[in-house]
């Protein structure tokens, strides 16, 4: 009995429910493409601009063919039955669930409209228009009762990090060599451990999950690794909330005033893009704040940033297992393997395996350029799962939950703190092993 309702959980479970979705979408992506079969691209709104003194006069109407209204079908489609099959495995009603999740498509149809505006576009991410289009309806008039079926965060952001593990090569580590591995990994969890020291013990802040999110989000790469470390720590929706909300306002204040003080301090390009990508939290953000200084920074900020996203599964584990055998513990009982097994998120594997698949078997058989191609495909999908998922974080956020969950300031006081000790740690990493004194400076033509 107990084995077969172990492999039930297989299907009937939410972890294990994203990663077959996942895997489903990054397969039709390889067949579509490699062998390719059939258009399998997903919408993609173009850069539209509302007024009319720019360059190129592209207005909101101009992307609305015929060829970008079946993608859009198509992408409505394919994750509305796959995210309605997850949702009927797991109990629950697709007739309520489907008119719901047209609503919340329609929402984020229009957050990627918003985000597409050409000066919008500049400066802010749709991560930030996805969280600002929910708030304002759940802070104002409120969630209507029929579209609550659809607030699925964690399923559509679980299925969006699966794809996103296709992305994630094991060859970028080989690219940057140790150079890349120091300043990102060895600076990492350092600075997770910091802040968990800083917000426990001198904050003395009791939301532990938000605090091991928070670090998470501070040191690694933002949402995505605030969203796997929340769901190995246990983090409830607000604590997300809080963790996205604090790392997305102080990306884009980053993103903008990085540059500038790089600048103003007279830094190289591979030197400043380096510090870019290991202290920017998102990865649009980083690609933004490195082109601002030049085509070398921006390559050395997005190789640092993607080797430090390899960390998001490694970190995510090591949390489970820690709240689980520490944080968690009793006297009473002893949290053994079976349990630190049942607490693991799942979909970290699907994420691992995604990146196995694409680093030791697809680019070797098929090429990078295949990958690549491959992944501006699913680079669409994961994009609208993230969507989905950020729309629903803001439609199922409280302002005043969120006030009473910030205990004082002592979130936002943890993330300053600890982005500052980020900062300077990165500073001192890059300083060692790109300045030139101890170690031969590495030239990047990599994209070539």
């Amino acid at each position: 009995m107990d084995k077969k309702s172990n492999l039930s959980k297989l299907w009937k479970t939410e972890d294990w429910l994203a990663v077959w979705i996942g895997f489903i979408i990054i397969a039709l992506g390889c067949i579509a493409v490699l062998g390719n079969a059939f258009d399998f691209s997903a919408a993609k709104f173009s850069t539209w601009h509302l007024w009319e003194n720019v360059a190129e006069k592209k207005s909101l109407l101009d992307q609305f063919t015929g060829a970008f209204w079946i993608k859009l079908l198509r992408t409505f489609l394919v994750l509305g039955i796959l995210f309605a099959a997850g949702v009927k495995l797991q109990g629950g009603k697709v007739k309520e669930f489907l008119p719901a999740f047209l609503g919340l498509f329609v929402l984020a149809v229009i957050v990627r409209l918003i985000s597409a505006e050409f000066t919008l576009n500049r400066y802010l991410e749709w991560a930030f228009w996805a969280l600002i289009v929910g708030l304002l309806i759940s802070n104002t008039v409120g969630v209507p009762a029929w579209l609550k079926p659809a607030i699925r965060t964690e399923f559509y952001i679980k299925t969006g990090l699966v794809i996103m593990g296709f992305s994630v090569l094991f060859s970028n580590i080989a690219k940057f060599g140790l150079y890349g591995l120091g300043i990102a990994w060895l600076v990492t969890p350092i600075v997770i451990i910091f802040m968990w020291w800083l917000g426990t013990k001198v904050l003395k802040i009791d939301n532990k999950p938000l605090v091991i999110t928070l670090a998470s989000a501070t040191s690694v790469c933002g949402t995505s690794a605030a969203i796997a470390t929340g769901a190995a720590s246990g983090a409830k929706k607000n604590d997300l909330g809080i963790a996205i909300s604090i790392s997305i306002i102080f990306t884009i204040l980053m993103m903008v005033f990085e540059p500038m003080i790089i600048k103003w301090a007279g830094m190289n390009q591979l030197m400043g893009g380096a510090l870019i990508g290991g202290t920017v939290d998102s990865t649009g953000a980083v690609v933004l704040a490195g082109n601002a200084l030049g085509p070398e920074a921006e390559q050395a900020a997005v190789l640092v940033k993607s080797i430090q996203n390899i960390l998001i599964g490694f970190i995510a584990f090591f949390v489970a297992v820690f709240f689980a055998t520490r944080v968690e513990k009793t006297t009473e009982k002893k949290v053994g393997a079976g349990e630190i097994w049942t607490r693991f998120p799942k979909f970290i594997i699907g994420f691992f395996v995604a990146s196995l698949v694409a680093s030791f078997i697809i680019q070797p058989a098929f090429g990078g350029a295949s990958v690549k191609a491959v992944n501006g495909v699913l680079d669409q999908y994961k994009n609208w799962a993230f969507v989905l998922a950020f729309t629903s974080i803001g439609l199922d956020t409280n302002f005043k939950e969120i006030a009473r969950q910030m205990q004082g300031g002592k979130a936002l006081w943890l993330y300053v703190i600890g982005q500052l000790f980020n900062i300077a740690l990165t500073l001192l990493a890059v300083w060692l092993l790109l300045s030139g004194v101890l170690f031969e400076v590495p030239v990047l033509d990599l994209y070539k």
